[in-house]
């Protein structure tokens, strides 16, 4: 087992880790920890764009007032207020490291809106703004010489003051660093920092069907739930209205910028249904397209409802969704501009996550977190569409700017920290059994914990998870450390965060629908905080 020091610890490769890692690397050495390619995240999937105030036909109060709209009013005024005084800053920066996004003819950013916004504020590169601002991150990172990048590498647990040997008095409630697995050689080493970013993604994976990559499965979240670090509103949870329905291949997401560029949704019957739903037809907030369509397919007894972008100028459509274009032709032979395009709700995005103060730091001492990660405030019960990447971006930057400008940090240089102990031995035809209880934690997430809930239904889910957790964790303590286990035990941790977090909101607001409690309930409004 080697210890690997630095000053800065980064688990995470997309927007909010990388960002975060070039603010600070002429500080300091950065170890940059990534559990696949650098490139196997959130971000780079990302289509629709990133939002911020770049025109003067909009205003930063207008942001505001829809990002609380959509967050139906838990949104944080504060976290609201940094959204969107800095966001266009921090938008001109990724330009000023490479980004580029689409221009119109006349040199203007092509500016794009998406459902809950009032006006055209989101940024895009064509349909791959997510790819385009990776592969620039990563260009950058990878020149920088203070930046050393891990990849294939499993973040198992954070290093408190519980880990390590010294008597300590002033290390109470201390991040050190983390456990990590190098899955090339499953050797456990440890990665000693001063300061440790958790920039994991998501962790929608723990439900049937997802947009997120297999990466995503709640790694940072449930590291610091087991370190005794506050977790918030873990309820919310946001399903994507639109991701392609092929059932032989994984769900591929179907930007909500085809229905800012004015596709319509119909169910079954080629008829259009969301003007019985919303005033603002396909371009209502995603929590009330979700429910919309879900009804539809309920109703109609369908798999999928439609999105028709065939009334659309064939060869706008081609140039602005080129990739989209290309996935449904290559794997459906559906031609978007001639054909309807299938379209089923997925688990998308958590609005929740680990809790963070304006400068990114957790409850816990040197441990900050940023991105899909995090829950900073600025989501509240519903996420804003591609309001995501400029959070990110924005409160990796303030992180940074906290840390650069601190005085003094106690380095804790001579602490002792005792090896990883993996004495376990892998039983082939124990892990057959256990690694069946993935799809069925994902089934019961599905069923029980999805667009549409009940206090009967999530108290149910909450009993089998127990049971599933009690079998994985058993099986964890007594095996040696591998991949599937690792994010097996963590797949229950979140999957348990978010129904208790689900069953102590007796009220239905954005995300979070109870078909016992249909209506909002100001006793409940606040965070939920574990």
């Amino acid at each position: 087992m080697s210890i690997i020091k630095s000053k800065y610890l980064v688990i995470g490769s997309g927007i909010a880790g990388l960002s975060f890692a070039l603010k600070v690397a002429d500080s300091g050495k950065v170890n940059l920890i990534t559990k696949s390619k650098m490139n196997d995240c959130n971000t780079s999937k990302a289509q629709g764009g990133i939002a911020a105030v770049m025109s003067l036909n909009d205003s930063g109060e207008q942001h505001k007032k829809d990002t609380m709209i959509a967050g139906v009013g838990l949104c944080h005024n504060d976290s609201l207020d940094a959204l969107v005084n800095e966001g266009p800053q921090r938008i001109n920066e990724l330009i000023d490291w490479g980004v580029n996004f689409t221009k119109q003819d006349n040199g203007e950013y092509d500016l794009a809106k998406e459902g809950g916004h009032s006006q055209k504020r989101v940024l895009h590169t064509a349909d791959a703004t997510g790819e385009e601002i990776e592969e620039s991150l990563i260009k950058k990172v990878k020149s920088h010489p203070n930046i050393n990048v891990y990849e294939n590498s499993f973040a198992i647990d954070l290093i408190t003051e519980h880990q390590v040997r010294n008597n300590l008095q002033s290390a109470f409630n201390v991040c050190f660093g983390a456990y990590i697995l190098n899955m090339e050689n499953n050797n456990v080493d440890i990665f000693q920092a001063s300061y440790t970013m958790l920039a994991t993604g998501g962790a929608a994976r723990v439900y049937l069907h997802t947009t997120n990559p297999e990466v995503d499965t709640g790694d940072g979240i449930a590291m610091a739930y087991r370190a005794g670090v506050r977790i918030a509103n873990m309820e919310f949870i946001q399903f994507h209205p639109t991701a392609l329905y092929d059932p032989k291949h994984e769900p591929f997401l179907i930007s909500e910028a085809l229905r800012g560029f004015g596709g319509k949704l119909k169910n079954a019957a080629g008829k259009e249904f969301m003007g019985k739903y919303d005033k603002r037809l396909e371009l209502a907030p995603r929590d009330i397209v979700s429910r919309a369509i879900d009804s539809e397919m309920k109703r109609n007894g369908s798999d999928f409802v439609y999105l028709d972008m065939t009334a659309l100028d064939s060869s706008e459509v081609k140039k602005r969704f080129p990739m989209i274009y290309k996935h449904c032709y290559d794997y459906l032979n559906i031609d978007i501009t001639k054909d309807m395009i299938p379209v089923v709700p997925a688990a998308h995005y958590i609005c929740g996550g680990i809790m963070t103060n304006m400068s990114g730091n957790t409850s816990m001492h040197n441990l900050y977190a940023s991105g899909e990660t995090a829950h900073t405030g600025v989501h509240g019960a519903n996420r804003l569409a591609s309001n995501s990447l400029t959070e990110a971006l924005i409160f990796s930057h303030r992180a940074a700017i906290k840390i650069l400008n601190k005085n003094h940090n106690e380095e804790f240089e001579n602490i002792e920290i005792p090896s990883w102990e993996d004495d376990g031995k892998l039983n082939p035809n124990e892990w057959i059994l256990i690694k069946h209880n993935k799809q069925e934690l994902q089934n019961i997430m599905w069923d029980y914990v999805g667009i549409i809930r009940s206090k009967p239904h999530l108290n149910r889910a909450l009993r089998r998870t127990k049971m599933l957790y009690d079998e994985i964790e058993d099986y964890y303590k007594r095996t040696k450390i591998e991949k599937d286990v690792l994010e097996l035990r963590n797949f229950t941790t979140i999957a348990y965060l978010i129904i208790k977090s689900a069953l102590r909101r007796d009220e239905s607001r954005g995300l979070h629908f109870m078909t016992d409690y249909p209506q909002k309930d100001d006793k409940f409004y606040k965070d939920t905080i574990i």
